[in-house]
C-alpha cells in the first residue's frame, strides 16, 4: 500500500521563539494526518465515535528528529497503516520539507520519521475492540 500524504504549512503558532517548530507540535501534524487518512476512507472520528461506537487511541510512539521545520515551510505528512493485531494499528509516519532549495539529492528534506501505534478501544468502557472491517482492508498486513 503506497503512503497516504497529508500537505501541511508552519505557522507562527507552531513555532518556538526562534520560527523553529516546536518539538511537541510535530505529534499534531502526525495526529492530523492520520485522521485525514480516516477522512479519506469515507470516516471521521466523530461518527466513528458514535457508530460503531469506537475510538482511537496511541499506545506508544517513537520519534526520530532528523532536521527542524521553520516558519512557513511547506510539509507533506505521510502515513502508513499495518495491521498490529486484532484491535491495534502501527502507523509508518514521515514529515517532508518540500518546496524551496532542494537538499543534495533529492526535492524533499526529511525531517521527523514516526512509529504510532494506535489501539481501538469502545466509546463508553475504553476497553480495546477488534478493528472494523474497513480499516483491516484499508492496511497492509
Amino acid at each position: 500500500m503506497s503512503a497516504f500524504v497529508w500537505p501541511a504549512r508552519v505557522y507562527w503558532e507552531d513555532t518556538d521563539g526562534g520560527a523553529v517548530v516546536y518539538y511537541a507540535n510535530y505529534l499534531r501534524y502526525l495526529e492530523r494526518a492520520r485522521t485525514e487518512w480516516l477522512r479519506a476512507r469515507g470516516h471521521s472520528q466523530q461518527q466513528l465515535a458514535r457508530d460503531p461506537g469506537i475510538l482511537f487511541t496511541v499506545v506508544s510512539l517513537s520519534v526520530n528528529y532528523r532536521a527542524p521545520a521553520r516558519l512557513d515551510d511547506q510539509l507533506q505528512v505521510s502515513c502508513r497503516p499495518r495491521l498490529r493485531g486484532a484491535a491495534s494499528l502501527d502507523f509508518v509516519q514521515q514529515i517532508h520539507r518540500v518546496g524551496g532549495a532542494p537538499p543534495p539529492g533529492g526535492s524533499a528534506q526529511l525531517l521527523l520519521d514516526a512509529q504510532v501505534r494506535v489501539a481501538c478501544v469502545d466509546a463508553t468502557s475504553l476497553r480495546p475492540q477488534r478493528l472494523p472491517a474497513f480499516l483491516l482492508e484499508a492496511v497492509d498486513g
